[in-house]
């Protein structure tokens, strides 16, 4: 589909604050999983260092 102006694409034939707010909620939640992921992975990681060390100081 193509459209003649610019506004055209924002508006996208009337359908224009559905597709965008569908489009931001869906970029939202994947930048929030991605960062959710992550500040977990780190937490585990430091978890699991605190872990070694404890148990080779008990060896």
């Amino acid at each position: 589909m193509q459209f003649e102006t610019f506004a055209d694409f924002i508006a996208m034939g009337g359908h224009g604050p559905y597709v965008w707010s569908a489009f931001i909620s869906g970029v939202l939640l994947l930048v929030a999983n991605t960062w959710w992921a992550k500040a977990r992975y780190n937490k585990t990681k430091r978890e699991l260092k605190a872990l070694w060390r404890r148990q080779s100081m008990q060896e």
